[in-house]
């Protein structure tokens, strides 16, 4: 069954529709690639993905072992290249984990490594330069 259903809608334009879900996400080209950048770029939504496939993992091993983890964020910043052909060569995220306990050396560490392996930041070119901060945060 296929995952989601991309219509172009002119303008550099595309609705991307979730079929189990229903839900859209637009996209736009970015200014500077001749679009409006009125919203997501495929490329920031490629950068984003990262983050947020992180903030998921992370969601599934604090929900499995009682880690209230809600508030946790990130930035990203996404670096495309300045010559040759348009692609992301560099994605930088700033990652915020909020837990209501204080986290001892070997749960970071844990956390750590279930963010730095989550299934995007696994499948994306290694080429492509993950700059990953981690920060630790309790509320």
């Amino acid at each position: 069954m296929a995952t989601s259903k991309v219509i172009y809608l002119g303008e550099l334009r595309a609705n991307a529709e979730h079929l189990a879900s229903g839900n859209i996400i637009v996209t736009d080209a970015p200014i500077d690639n001749h679009g409006k950048g009125e919203a997501f770029s495929p490329t920031d939504l490629a950068a984003t993905s990262l983050a947020s496939c992180m903030i998921t993992v992370l969601g599934i091993y604090c929900q499995n072992n009682a880690i209230d983890m809600k508030g946790t964020s990130a930035e990203v910043t996404k670096i495309m290249n300045t010559e040759g052909p348009r692609r992301i060569v560099g994605i930088d995220v700033n990652l915020t984990i909020k837990t209501s306990t204080e986290m001892d050396e070997k749960h970071r560490i844990i956390l750590e490594r279930v963010a730095l392996t989550c299934p995007v930041s696994l499948s994306l070119h290694p080429d492509l330069k993950q700059t990953i901060n981690i920060n630790f945060e309790r509320f």
